[in-house]
């Protein structure tokens, strides 16, 4: 009988793999991505495709946006795909071919897609996944999965879900499409989007105090220097 990992198990390969300290603001955000990331992998019901694997590159994408040293942050990114036994570059990979895809269709005939109520031709790989999720009654919906298809959207155009009533109208009709649960990946939108904007505030309060603190180290050195002269 094969034992299941443990997130504790996780944790100990990631820290195994990235051996650089991780800064404390991005900490919690590398952890409960990896956490999320291997809970699924655990779960029965769960199976890997493209959709989820571009909404953990654009969360981890997204949420590490602004990383020093910037050369770390492939690292960290592997080792949490790694952590949880899948293939980093499998994720890169399957999210550009996504994006490239959204990027060329027109809005509609993507919402259409998703929603099934037309066929993605372009990409069959795709469609098939869409079809299977859409007939089974066991799918294992993720917050992950819902970012996939929102980072889907945007590809193909910001300004039209930056509309708050058109970006509720275009996630119920997938949902109901897929039939995914519908209040679930609406409230996992909002709440991804409204940790983007705290995420986003926090870095600026850190950068301000890093700014003040460099003043006040260059002000006592002035000072040093006055006195010694």
């Amino acid at each position: 009988m094969n034992n299941v990992r443990t997130v504790s198990d996780t944790k100990r390969t990631f820290y195994t793999l990235h051996t650089r300290p991780i800064n404390t603001i991005y900490r919690r955000v590398v952890e409960e991505l990896m956490v999320e990331m291997h809970l699924l992998s655990v779960n029965v019901d769960f199976s890997y495709d493209a959709i989820y694997a571009l909404g953990v590159v654009t969360t981890f994408d997204r949420f590490m946006e602004g990383y020093q040293p910037a050369t770390d942050q492939e690292s960290i990114f592997r080792a949490i795909c790694q952590a949880v036994e899948q293939d980093p570059q499998h994720y890169r990979q399957d999210a550009s071919r996504l994006k490239a895809l959204a990027a060329s269709l027109p809005i509609q005939d993507l919402i259409a897609g998703l929603s099934q109520g037309s066929s993605l031709n372009q990409d069959a790989n795709l469609q098939n996944r869409l079809e299977a999720i859409k007939s089974n009654t066991n799918f294992k919906y993720s917050r992950l999965f819902g970012v996939g298809l929102l980072a889907l959207l945007l590809e193909s155009d910001p300004e039209f879900i930056k509309d708050d009533k058109q970006r509720t109208e275009t996630l119920k009709a997938i949902a109901n499409g897929l039939h995914l649960p519908e209040d679930k990946l609406i409230k996992d939108l909002e709440l991804y989007s409204s940790n983007l904007e705290k995420m986003a505030q926090a870095l600026i309060v850190m950068a301000d105090i890093l700014s003040a603190d460099r003043k006040k180290r260059e002000q006592r050195q002035q000072e040093l220097n006055t006195s010694a002269s």
